[in-house]
């Protein structure tokens, strides 16, 4: 049996326990992407947005959810306690907690792909608000769930996957109107080797809301060979505003697809900070959609692998309004045998008129043999525009790197200075203290000398 017949096979298993199962839509939904999928398979590089990420190894390998019951929570409830501990907000942040985002946010946890209450914490959610695991959404009011879910037809072949298999995942309401002042923090650990994760979240902003939504993929384990298909779907009605931040720090030997996909109406605003340190492999889609006039949105990414690691990031931008405005920047640093892929599109439709977009993407290579592609991309059919693009790939500037011997500074130490700075420029551009000092943390720790630069950040 082929990896992908037991896939198949899987769905045909498990899908009249899967959550929402009986409901008439979404087992419709289930049945057409299984199809989907089984149709497609895994994309390989023959498909022009797979061209530098093939999953064809996937067909080969053996991954599979695991049994209810099966998982090692006192692992994951170790992982779960040290991502709290780096979360803690500095005493500096503490004056202003809930602008920092510390550890006091509303946590929901997941292990493999399931609702993990005992090691979550909502807290004390205002009026208007409701945070809650997709198990239990579709359970309580389907209703609210099913113009979220998407269809099979959404993404490629592995987002159908998704769709078809999804064990669970956070389903979050904001009212209108509503300013969630502290983040909501999605935890997703991944368990022992074979295991496998399909995950959904779903986000409805009603007009005028405002939150912050961050989700930690980690490992309880530092060498689980394990499987994450994760799909993120937002919809931010008129100005509402929604920051959305993703840290993957999972293995080094999993495999960590990941699809975000936002839809914007008049005025609102969406920022996106994707950062991306772990797995042997990972991908990520992030697109968004200016479905009214006056649409911001910001797309900023980092990664930073090593070995023979792979890491791609595909963007997507549609300006289908007027007067909307995106600004997009993503840095990759690459060591060793690495490769890093960026592919950027921007499209400015008919009648989106005074569009405002920008968009640039920058590659480091700390090693002669590491490798990065990117292909940033306008397609612009409106008149009266502002747009721009750009990409580097590069070394280490010599002359900075001489500058900095001068000053007494030895080679290596200076070298990472130096690609710490430009690392730094993403991180700033990250609101909240806390998770931005806890993203400093995750790339000083990859590199040699690191407790300097801690000392000098």
């Amino acid at each position: 049996m082929s990896a992908t017949d037991a896939w198949l096979a899987g769905f045909r298993q498990r899908a009249a326990s899967l959550p929402g199962a009986g409901l008439p839509w979404l087992d419709r939904v289930r049945a057409q992407a299984i199809d989907r999928f089984a149709a497609e398979g895994w994309p390989s590089g023959r498909l022009e947005a797979w061209r530098h990420t093939s999953l064809v190894f996937l067909g080969s390998e053996s991954f599979a959810p695991t049994a209810e019951g099966s998982v090692d929570e006192g692992a994951a409830r170790r992982a779960v306690a040290a991502l709290r501990a780096s979360q803690a907000a500095s005493p500096a942040d503490r004056s202003g907690a809930a602008k920092a985002g510390g550890a006091d946010g509303h946590w929901l946890v997941f292990v493999d792909g399931r609702h993990t209450p005992a090691l979550g914490d909502i807290g004390e959610l205002p009026a208007g608000v409701r945070i809650e695991p997709l198990s239990q959404a579709l359970a309580r009011a389907p209703e609210s769930v099913e113009p979220l879910f998407g269809d099979a037809a959404l993404g490629g072949s592995p987002v159908a996957l998704n769709a078809a298999l999804a064990t669970d995942g956070a389903f979050v309401e904001l009212g209108r109107g509503v300013a969630l002042e502290q983040p909501i923090h999605l935890v997703f650990v991944a368990g022992s080797t074979g295991s496998a994760a399909q995950v959904r979240n779903l986000v409805r902003a009603e007009a005028g809301s405002q939150a912050t939504i961050v989700e930690h993929y980690v490992a309880s384990s530092a060498d689980a060979a394990t499987l994450t298909n994760a799909v993120t779907r937002i919809d931010a009605a008129a100005d509402a505003r929604v920051t959305h931040m993703k840290l993957q720090q999972e293995s080094e030997r999993a495999v960590h697809l990941a699809a975000i996909d936002a839809a914007q109406a008049r005025g609102a605003a969406f920022a996106s900070h994707s950062l991306s340190f772990g797995a042997r492999l990972a991908r990520h889609d992030i697109s968004t959609r200016f479905g009214g006039e006056g649409c911001e949105a910001l797309l900023n990414g980092l990664y930073h692998v090593d070995g023979k690691r792979h890491v791609d990031h595909h963007t997507r931008i549609d300006h289908l309004s007027p007067r909307g405005t995106s600004h997009e920047y993503y840095r990759g640093i690459l060591d060793g045998e690495a490769r890093g892929v960026f592919s950027g599109r921007i499209l400015v439709a008919p009648g989106a008129v005074r569009t405002d977009a920008m968009q640039r993407a920058d590659n480091l290579l700390l090693s002669p043999r590491a490798e990065a592609d990117a292909r940033p991309e306008l397609e612009i059919y409106a008149d009266d525009v502002k747009c721009s693009h750009g990409a580097t790939v590069g070394q280490i500037d010599e002359a900075s790197l001489f500058y900095l011997r001068t000053r007494g500074i030895d080679e290596a130490h200076a070298r990472n200075l130096l690609t710490w700075a430009f690392a730094a420029e993403v991180l700033g551009r990250i609101e909240l203290g806390a998770l931005r000092e806890r993203a400093g943390n995750a790339v000083r720790s990859r590199l040699p000398g690191g407790e300097l630069l801690e000392a000098l950040a």
